[in-house]
């Protein structure tokens, strides 16, 4: 049996110092991420204004009592103001109690904040495709709510057939990028031997991300043509409902590369 090289352990070595390191960068990005997530904020914030109304509603209870207690319990006009000083704060932590209430019926009424998805990490191919995607996503629903205003010519429906199609072009990018990171971990984990065929699917799959950010960008094109035409007449309806079909063609493509997928 032949015996492990030297070469062999400092190799190990590098490629678990190497895992390490990137799961917890990973483990700290994820948690920035939640963190930051807008949902996450909502909720504290919903927690932190329950919390503080019912802390100050049971203060000014429970000063209210004493205040009470002191006055009517003890006979003179010292133990009389006593009572009044201790109503007074009573009835200033009640009044902070009806705030942070009314603080928490507006966060409650409002809506709900669209959590943002998170970003793979900066070491990733994926990394600067899904960034690009993002911008994009912006700078679409920008695009199509100026199309959706009541100065539009352009029909209802294909503004909203561009937004799915956008929608739904947006979600099959993210599940590649989420296929191309799987595949850099285990290239990363992968022996010497078998890397070189895992880089070359991870090249093909940041292809595939480029290939949908470039449909994705002829949507973009189509909608802000047609927002140039809105002001100065005769919008040209037919381009936006050309780049959205091929949109929805290629993110079905796309999402037939992972047939298991839902």
């Amino acid at each position: 049996m032949d015996r492990p090289r030297r070469g062999d352990f400092l190799e190990l070595r590098q490629l678990v110092e190497k895992q390490l390191r990137g799961q917890v960068a990973d483990q700290v990005r994820a948690q920035l991420a939640r963190f930051g997530d807008p949902v996450a904020k909502h909720e504290r914030r919903k927690k932190r204004a329950a919390a503080a109304m019912w802390i100050f509603v049971f203060l000014g209870l429970l000063l209210g009592v004493v205040g009470a207690v002191i006055a009517t319990g003890t006979a003179g006009f010292e133990a009389t103001l006593a009572g009044a000083v201790i109503g007074v704060f009573a009835l200033g932590s009640l009044a902070l109690g009806a705030k942070s209430g009314g603080r928490l019926r507006r966060l409650n009424r409002a809506p709900v904040p669209t959590a943002k998805p998170s970003l793979p990490p900066a070491r990733s191919a994926a990394r600067e495709p899904m960034e690009r995607l993002q911008d994009a996503e912006r700078v679409l629903a920008d695009l199509l709510r100026q199309l959706s205003s009541p100065r539009s010519t352009v029909p209802a429906d294909s503004v909203e057939q561009a937004r799915a199609s956008g929608a739904e072009a947006a979600s099959a990018l993210r599940e590649v990028a989420a296929e191309l990171q799987a595949v850099e971990r285990a290239r990363d984990m992968a022996p010497a031997a078998d890397r070189h065929a895992l880089s070359e699917g991870v090249l093909r799959m940041k292809e595939q991300l480029e290939e949908g950010l470039e449909g994705y960008g002829a949507l973009i094109a189509a909608a802000g043509r047609l927002v140039a035409a809105n002001s100065s007449g005769g919008p040209d309806n037919y381009a936006l409902t050309d780049a959205t079909d091929r949109l929805h063609g290629l993110a079905v493509a796309l999402r037939e590369i992972f047939p298991d997928r839902p």
